[in-house]
């Protein structure tokens, strides 16, 4: 099996989903590589023995595009595999205008296009997704949302559920005081929050939470964990002795462990990494209800109305507050990162829907 991967963007929960399936494939004994931009993700992928080509692909649709295609074009021709999985929008969108339903085609929006535009952009992107359905054989959504919401659209590809998975063998319950004395971090309640510091991710109504926080748990700390464009703004929010701004880490294992509480405050998801990755190390999880939570967090943590703050930093607060309900609540989440989210389970679940694609090809 010869199978290429195209993505971009390259960071966060989308780089990790690409990461995981390129190696898992290729365990397999599949042939497998990546295009991406250069960067951290291709870097990564050629330390642990994955083919990647380079693609100098913007995140966003500009004019750029058409010579983008082109060398897309290019690439997946002289690589010729059986099948191609193009992840999020930006890719699906070169790579269906490339491949058009030639090739068996797998998308994976990771959150639609439609969801994050505003104005006559959102209309757009909603006709092109209408559009470009018939040049993908086979649509992966991460949650039941985000099938949903390709439904509401008129989207009418054959769909299929693969639910994000961590690797539930590295992330694990551990020492929550010897992972603070790791991280330089007091002894005290913890909330930390993993993410882009970006719109869309929403730290700044964790920040304008954060003061209601420190009215019930006076002693609390917040670690955002993470780094993007909107950190100058946002700290004039946060600007606060109990707010820890870390900046960007790539070993998060240490400051789940060290919660308390893991915080996911985002406007808009397909289904989010970072509360499978808290509940994998034993932590509650505090989320507003966007695209996967509630499918995701269960009963393992609080699911709030999406933008209700009060009701975020209420049920913060709440957990900081009580180990007991915060330990048993991370408890829970563990089995079912364990039982429903493994990575393991997640690759297996492409591999069948890319054999039975390629062999309908065939």
């Amino acid at each position: 099996m010869k199978i290429v991967h195209v993505t971009q963007p390259v960071a966060a929960g989308v780089a990790a989903v690409v990461r995981e399936l390129a190696v898992s494939q290729r365990e397999r004994g599949w042939s497998v590589a990546v295009v991406c931009p250069p960067g951290r993700l291709a870097d990564r992928l050629r330390d642990e023995g994955v083919d990647v080509h380079d693609w100098p692909a913007t995140r966003t649709p500009g004019p750029r595009t058409v010579t983008e295609v082109v060398r897309l074009k290019k690439i997946l021709d002289r690589l010729d595999p059986h099948a191609v999985h193009l992840h999020s929008s930006k890719a699906g969108l070169a790579g269906r205008l490339v491949l058009r339903g030639r090739r068996p085609t797998i998308f994976q929006p990771h959150l639609w296009s439609f969801q994050t535009a505003h104005g006559l952009l959102r209309h757009v992107s909603a006709a092109w997704e209408r559009l470009a359905a018939r040049w993908a054989h086979q649509l992966v959504c991460v949650s039941d949302d985000e099938l949903r919401a390709g439904r509401a659209k008129g989207i009418a590809t054959a769909a299929e559920v693969v639910c994000n998975g961590v690797d539930t063998t590295v992330l694990r319950p551990r020492s929550r005081v010897a992972a603070r004395r790791r991280l330089g971090l007091p002894d005290v309640p913890t909330a930390v929050c993993v993410g882009r510091l970006a719109p869309l991710k929403g730290q700044d109504l964790l920040l304008t939470a954060w003061p209601a926080v420190l009215a019930s748990v006076p002693d609390a700390q917040l670690v955002l964990v993470g780094d993007g464009p909107m950190r100058d703004r946002w700290r004039a929010i946060g600007d606060h002795s109990s707010v820890r701004w870390w900046g960007h880490d790539t070993a998060v294992a240490d400051f789940y462990t060290a919660a308390d509480v893991v915080v996911l405050p985002s406007r808009a998801e397909g289904m989010a990494l970072v509360p499978l990755e808290a509940m994998a190390s034993g932590r509650p999880v505090v989320a507003f209800d966007v695209g996967g939570v509630r499918q995701s967090v269960g009963d393992a943590g609080a699911v709030v109305e999406a933008g209700n703050v009060p009701a975020l930093a209420e049920a913060i607060a709440a957990r900081l507050a009580d180990p007991v309900l915060a330990t048993g609540e991370g408890l829970t989440g563990r089995r079912r990162a364990e039982v429903l989210f493994d990575s393991g389970r997640v690759g297996d679940q492409i591999a069948t829907l890319v054999d039975k694609l390629v062999g309908e090809g065939r």
